[in-house]
């Protein structure tokens, strides 16, 4: 009896065991990885305007360094690395400070203007940038430069402050209470 159990757990181990592994399931996505762009040597970057966000300028492809990444944007999708000439991985959204970058900065750049005002943009060393762009940014090093616009003023902060002129809003009413329960 024992032999009769013990070949029909081994014929069914090997009828099934073949599909089990059948049914293994396999997804592969393939994102396509952006073809590089070859430096002679590290390239010098600009920091755009009222951001601390630097690009290098002289390329036809948008290259940004922001807070220790390097980012690039390829066929509609965006791919961020350590290092500006290699390892591109690919990033699901777009990175959160290009929302405040101008669409026109380029031709800003070029006619060196920004917003109506002379842009002295002067290139920035990769090497300068690697050390220095945190303390740069906690220190806000361009800020208090103006980011090389000429006659920049600083945006107001707006504080919000009471107006005894203005009609108050009213608190919304409370529910009374009677014996634990609302009336």
């Amino acid at each position: 009896m024992k032999k009769l159990i013990l070949k029909s757990l081994l014929l069914a181990l090997i009828i099934f065991t073949p599909c089990v592994s059948i049914a293994g399931v396999s997804v592969h996505v393939n994102v396509p990885l952006p073809p590089p762009i070859i430096f002679p040597a590290p390239p010098s970057l600009i920091v755009i305007p009222e951001t601390n966000v630097y690009a290098v300028p002289d390329i036809h492809d948008d290259i940004f360094f922001y807070s220790g990444w390097w980012w690039r944007p390829w066929q509609g999708r965006w791919y961020r690395s350590r290092y500006y000439d290699r390892g591109w991985a690919f990033y699901p959204n777009p990175p959160y400070f290009y929302q405040n970058i101008p669409p026109g900065w380029r031709q800003d750049y070029r006619n060196r203007h920004w917003k109506g005002y002379r842009w002295d943009h002067k290139p920035i060393p990769h090497y300068q940038i690697q050390r220095n762009w945190n303390k740069w940014k906690q220190d806000r090093y361009w800020e208090d430069r103006g980011w090389g616009v000429r006659e920049y003023h600083k945006r107001p902060v707006q504080k919000k402050y009471y107006d005894a002129r203005k009609p108050q809003p009213k608190p919304k009413p409370q529910p009374e209470y009677r014996h634990g329960y609302p009336r």
